[in-house]
């Protein structure tokens, strides 16, 4: 058996492919993260974009060329414990054989309601005849599902290249990050990320709060938001959090939709309604949907003089070009940035890739709620079920490796 790296810091009792030993003749079970975007091109379904699949591929191919029989598996959308012709992994195979013959693709994994609870059966059923079990799904490695949890009880296991990467990286940020430290963050909904900015508010020099969420922390600093989204039961932990010294940046204006106005899903015959740039009080009825100009130019101008930049959700409704603006400009500013530059997965990476940056920005995470998780935790269910597989090195004591 080869020796394993040195596993400083967070990689540190995390099982990598070299713990395998000899994979030659060997039946590996992968989970991937091929949760992909589909397209419709001339009367069939294909994968849209293949970033998650390529991802993958060093790792695939590692244990390809060293002998091995892998078989990946993994989810696709969202089908309610049941097969779903709409969520069939065909397209995704037809792509996977394209990158790289000679893996085998398993079904959709949340056609069966064992996924997500963790049902022993189905841990049984996936590692029934496999010899060992490698995890490069940081994605979804935030969930204690059986494919995530389950095998490594059981089986050798290890981290692929990929996901060993993420935990480096991103665990890199929580512990010697090049200062000054800024972190952008947005989105929707204020409850999933508090957490996360409490996090960081410990961490960075500068939190920058863009998207739906800054509304929330303006009601909280006795701002009129007008019509747009808050979540009246987080205003008081916004403002604990804005009390807590941490430098944030909020929005000292805003781009909003006027009343009647319609986007995204409410716009069914087009987005209508005019729009005008406020400062951080609107008036009734309006709706904030993006970040100002002059808030843009103040996160840019952070970002411009950062060691360190996290970026995590867009400043606004992305997908509607009148409330685009904000996003870009921060796109521009990160790519730009001659700090180290960390993007999380989804809307981020898929602005970047839109406006044709991500091969400017130092690292773009394939997760966005795993990478949020693990920067708020420090650990992730599948990064803990690793450490206590049966092949780990420095096994937490008391760990049996049953399938129980």
């Amino acid at each position: 058996m080869s020796a394993a790296p040195a596993r400083p810091g967070p990689l540190e009792g995390l099982p990598l492919l070299e713990d395998l030993g000899d994979v030659d003749g060997k039946r590996v079970l992968v989970r991937v993260d091929f949760n992909v975007p589909l397209a419709e091109r001339a009367g069939r379904t294909v994968v849209d974009d293949d970033f998650r699949i390529s991802a993958a591929l060093p790792t695939l191919r590692w244990l390809l060329e060293r002998g091995a029989t892998v078989t990946a598996c993994s989810h696709l959308g969202r089908p309610k414990g049941a097969p779903d012709q709409r969520w069939s992994m065909e397209p995704v195979r037809a792509r996977l054989d394209e990158l790289c013959p000679g893996v085998a693709l398993l079904d959709n994994l949340r056609f069966s309601p064992g996924e997500t609870s963790d049902d022993p059966a189905f841990v049984a059923q996936l590692v029934a005849g496999q010899d060992a079990y490698v995890n490069e799904a940081f994605g979804v490695t935030h969930r204690a599902h059986a494919s995530v949890v389950g095998p490594p009880r059981s089986l050798p296991s290890a981290a692929g290249r990929r996901l060993a990467e993420e935990v480096a990286v991103l665990g890199s940020l929580l512990d010697e990050p090049r200062r000054p430290f800024v972190a952008v963050v947005g989105g929707a909904k204020v409850g999933d990320k508090l957490g996360v900015l409490r996090a960081l508010a410990t961490k960075v020099d500068v939190l920058a709060v863009g998207g739906a969420m800054a509304f929330t922390f303006l009601l909280a600093m006795g701002h009129e938001v007008g019509a747009s989204l808050v979540d009246d039961s987080r205003v008081d932990e916004c403002r604990e959090l804005l009390a807590s010294g941490v430098r944030l940046l909020l929005p000292s204006d805003v781009v909003a939709l006027e009343p009647g106005g319609t986007f995204g899903a409410e716009a069914a015959d087009g987005p209508k309604g005019d729009t005008e740039v406020f400062a951080t009080d609107i008036p009734d009825s309006w709706k904030g949907l993006d970040v100002g100009p002059e808030t843009a130019e103040a996160f840019a101008a952070a970002i411009a003089g950062a060691g360190t930049v996290l970026w995590n959700g867009p400043l606004g409704v992305v997908e509607d070009e009148r409330f685009a603006a904000g996003t870009r400009r921060v796109a521009e500013a990160v790519a730009r940035c001659e700090g180290f530059t960390v993007v999380g997965g989804g809307d981020s990476v898929s602005a970047l890739d839109h406006l044709g940056l991500a091969g400017r920005i130092d690292f773009c995470s394939t997760g966005g709620g795993a990478s949020l998780e693990y920067v708020e935790h420090g650990d992730l269910p599948g990064l803990a079920a690793l450490r206590a597989a049966p092949n780990a090195p420095n096994r937490p004591t008391g760990s049996t490796g049953s399938t129980g």
